[in-house]
């Protein structure tokens, strides 16, 4: 997949008092436009995602049984993924949307109840998620739990390790289903250089991965310390 880059925010660089577009370095596609940081995502970025929310460890559930009130109850998957009903017995409920999982008690409830009718709905779940990848301790998924930022993310994630590029860190994020980028140094913003950037569900965190940093690499080259986030929009081409 190749991309074209523009660079929203060039303030690091000397550039927030360009009166209008310019290019920098050698990269076709590549040009500074005014900008102020990395938006916020739509309503409609965080909640249109199209893949079907599986179960897993820890979700909330209610489950109904219809005609058998006895039978209805909130539980919580447990650590192995599963859930243990009356006459039902243990069903594994993780990696099953909502809809597998019905069938799956109906099959159970088959001995007990007549054409038992089952319904699923999550009441907690793990769904909101930013996902941390490249040089940190623990790389993975994590709930956005209240207010998220670039650094609690990290922490997260057990911080960076020995050899993590604190200076270069990028978070990918789709707002408006355009998919942005933006750079950030680690070490700038606890210097107080700028604020702790919030982070929301669906975004990506990369830290210190080469792959990460092509996307900037032509920027980097042309200029001094990263100071203010570089915020990126890419184009599939």
């Amino acid at each position: 997949m190749r991309f074209t880059i523009a660079v929203l925010l060039f303030a690091s660089l000397g550039l927030a008092g360009c009166a209008g577009p310019g290019r920098i370095g050698g990269a076709p596609g590549l040009r500074v436009v005014p900008g102020d940081a990395l938006p916020a995502p739509a309503l409609t970025d965080l909640s249109a995602q199209a893949r079907p929310y599986l179960l897993g460890p820890f979700d909330r559930i209610s489950i109904e049984v219809f005609g058998v009130t006895e039978l209805n109850r909130g539980v919580q998957v447990d650590a192995a993924g599963r859930v243990s009903l009356p006459l039902a017995g243990v069903v594994d409920a993780a990696g099953k949307t909502p809809v597998e999982l019905e069938e799956a008690i109906e099959q159970r409830l088959a001995g007990y109840v007549r054409d038992p009718q089952v319904t699923v709905n999550i009441t907690e779940t793990l769904s909101q998620l930013v996902t941390v990848e490249g040089q940190v301790d623990e790389p993975g998924m994590y709930p956005v739990v209240g207010r998220m930022t670039l650094m609690r993310a990290i922490a997260r994630a057990k911080g960076t390790t020995e050899f993590a590029r604190r200076s270069h860190v990028v978070v990918f994020r789709t707002v408006n289903g355009q998919q942005m980028a933006a750079l950030y140094n680690l070490g700038a913003i606890q210097q107080g250089a700028y604020a702790d950037p919030e982070i929301y569900a669906n975004d990506v965190v990369v830290v210190g991965e080469d792959g990460a940093r092509r996307i900037f690499r032509d920027v980097l080259q042309s200029g001094g310390l990263l100071t203010a986030p570089i915020i990126a929009l890419l184009q599939q081409r």
